[in-house]
């Protein structure tokens, strides 16, 4: 019986001799690369923290001692420990186990948000609620990584806690990187000491500890209560090392380590010693992403940090040889940098995923990752912009939520020429309601003076970006969803403002029936659904004319005229209904007193549980077949 099976919560694990916990710690590799290598998922990092994972659950007493995980995707080692281990096999699947922490799923699970730098402010008011109910004397445990340290949440976070006497464990799990290497002066720092670790792996015995503890302790200056408390740490069997740091003391921060991240004993001694501290206090960790596992921990790419399915022992990932849309958007970034020398490109932590690395490579002064710092990114555009300069920031579209405010009042206001590209727009399937981006046309259409552009295929993704990134009146955003590219949808004919007509039918010759006309407004890759919705209403007598508006908002004067012109609209979008482009056409219709009645298909105000993009889209009515079954029926009921 393999002592995995053995364990169903936590007091299992605490139950197992300490003999078993090494083989536990090598199982649960082995169960991580053989589930999530048929499922998908984050590998990498979850191979990282298999050690630290097991230590916090052997120290702490989870649900009543929250563990909360920044992020999030590196919680899996947490799901099985706390009695998931058996729902692996659905990971990241519709009505199967989430990627992320999931209230629904466990008592354990305290969060489910997967943006990043935000765990410190829960623990920090979790503790501050624990302190107001009696309860001043019970841990909460913050796990946050390196790469998340460098979003401006976290040290707002730490300078509220540095303030207090609450007992809020806050775990750094350094290892070097987010999606990214990290960066910044943060990041320096805990490189330094890193470093340091590496040339300390090796501990001397107890006594040699301690007498070289003294020594080294006294040629740095340490005196009076910081030796004392370095002293007693190793007396009390911590076999770590305390090394002097300016970084969190400095904010009246208890600090230990760095840990030997890998090192069962080492991290059971340090979580020991946080257990029992009073007040706030750090432990530095660091571990490897992709530990144990060759092909992710030598991926010189981002370490699998997320992979597709693949042979678990090739490390070999099924890969599209389509196009994505990510990669004609690096080809045309790329393109524009050669042609133009103001055009420079931002990111935050996310070179990769968003294909900024080759234009990154080849202009390195002309590209800037700020690390997990979306609000620093917008602003920092907005400066260059100020100075002459056109700035592209790319992002996932779920992660502009976090700066809008930014670009809203730093850019907006001041009519900035920003170019924002948003990747992951709309519905994106298995990663959940955090890292779908169907929230980005609804927010970002209410800033004054902004221009959208939804491209249909990937000639539109090139022709908009370029177009965009003349603009110099405003901000600009080009959207496109997440994964392969299908073909060219050529248009039919151009109009004046820049709209296509995609499909326009003619009445069948022979029919004596009455028609009806509409006007079918597709917004992005939902062009090819309004093809076919109209192809397959022709016969019945309902004519659909489709439209690509290409430039969504604002709403055109032309748009508003083809509206007027049919006996029903109907408008196709995948972000929210409410306040989506089918809105914005609504209300330009009722300006312009056009009566002709308007239909919004789109997504429901509800966070989309993981499944693929097809089972959302069916799920929510905006798959091939309700689409043009919800066409007929508003035809068919005007017609009457």
């Amino acid at each position: 019986m393999s002592v995995l099976s053995k364990i169903k919560t936590p007091a299992d694990l605490k139950a197992l001799p300490q003999a078993d916990v090494e083989l536990l710690a090598d199982e649960i590799r082995q169960f991580l690369v053989e589930k999530v290598s048929a499922t998908g998922g984050h590998l990498g990092p979850n191979l990282g923290v298999v050690e630290m994972t097991i230590a916090l659950h052997r120290q702490f007493d989870s649900p009543d001692e929250p563990i909360i995980w920044d992020t999030s995707h590196q919680a899996y080692v947490h799901k099985i420990l706390t009695g998931r281990a058996d729902q692996f096999d659905v990971l990241r699947q519709k009505d199967g186990l989430s990627g992320y922490t999931d209230r629904a799923e466990s008592e354990h699970d305290w969060t489910e948000s997967s943006h990043a730098s935000a765990a410190l402010s829960y623990a920090d008011g979790m503790a501050k609620a624990f302190e107001l109910q009696g309860k001043g004397d019970q841990n909460v445990v913050a796990v946050v990584g390196d790469g998340a340290l460098t979003g401006g949440m976290c040290w707002e976070a730490l300078n509220n806690i540095a303030t207090g006497e609450r007992n809020v464990v806050i775990v750094v799990n350094d290892n070097g990187r987010s999606y990214s290497p990290t960066i910044g002066g943060f990041s320096n720092n805990l490189e330094g000491l890193r470093a340091q670790l590496a040339n300390l792996r090796i501990q001397p015995a107890y006594d040699e500890v301690m007498e070289h503890g003294k020594k080294t302790l006294k040629s740095m200056g340490w005196v009076g209560e910081r030796t004392f408390d370095a002293l007693h740490a190793l007396k009390e069997g911590v076999k770590y090392q305390v090394l002097p740091t300016s970084m969190f003391p400095e904010l009246g921060m208890k600090y230990i380590g760095p840990i030997e991240g890998h090192d069962l004993n080492a991290l059971n001694q340090a979580f020991e010693y946080a257990k029992k501290y009073d007040g706030p206090l750090i432990v530095h960790v660091v571990t490897e992403k992709g530990h144990g596992y060759a092909p992710a921990f030598n991926d010189e790419k981002d370490q699998m940090h997320t992979i597709g399915v693949m042979d678990p022992e090739t490390g070999v990932q099924k890969k599209s040889t389509k196009p994505d849309w990510t990669s004609v958007f690096s080809k045309e970034i790329v393109a524009a940098g050669e042609k133009r020398d103001d055009v420079v490109a931002i990111t935050a932590a996310m070179s990769g995923p968003v294909g900024l690395q080759p234009f990154a490579e080849k202009f390195p002064s002309r590209f800037y990752d700020v690390g997990i710092a979306e609000q620093h990114a917008v602003t920092s555009a907005a400066g260059l912009a100020l100075a002459g300069i056109h700035p592209v920031v790319a992002l996932y579209s779920t992660f502009l939520n976090r700066a809008f405010d930014q670009l809203l009042m730093d850019v907006g206001l001041l009519k900035l020429p920003v170019t924002f590209v948003l990747d992951r727009a709309g519905v994106t399937g298995p990663d959940g309601a955090s890292h779908n981006g169907v929230w980005d046309l609804s927010l970002v259409s209410i800033v004054p003076g902004i221009r959208i552009a939804a491209p249909r295929d990937a000639t539109r993704l090139a022709e908009e970006f370029n177009e965009a990134i003349e603009v110099t009146t405003g901000p600009t955003v080009v959207r496109f969803p997440k994964g392969d590219v299908g073909a060219d949808l050529e248009a039919v004919e151009r109009l004046e403002s820049g709209i296509d007509v995609l499909f326009r039918p003619e009445a069948a010759d022979d029919s004596d029936e009455e028609t009806l006309e509409v006007l079918f407004v597709a917004v992005g890759t939902f062009a090819e659904t309004a093809i076919e919705t109209a192809a397959s209403l022709r016969d019945e007598g309902i004519l659909v004319t489709v439209v690509d508006p290409r430039w969504v908002y604002p709403i055109t004067p032309e748009l508003v005229e083809l509206a007027a012109g049919v006996d029903l609209v109907v408008t196709m979008e995948d972000g929210l209904i409410r306040g989506g482009v089918g809105s914005a056409l609504a209300e330009a219709l009722s300006s312009a007193q056009v009566d002709t009645p308007l239909r919004q298909l789109g997504f429901p105000s509800i966070y989309p549980r993981p499944a693929t993009r097809p089972q959302v889209l069916e799920e929510v009515g905006l798959d091939q077949a309700s689409v043009t079954q919800q066409v007929r029926e508003w035809a068919n009921f005007l017609a009457r």
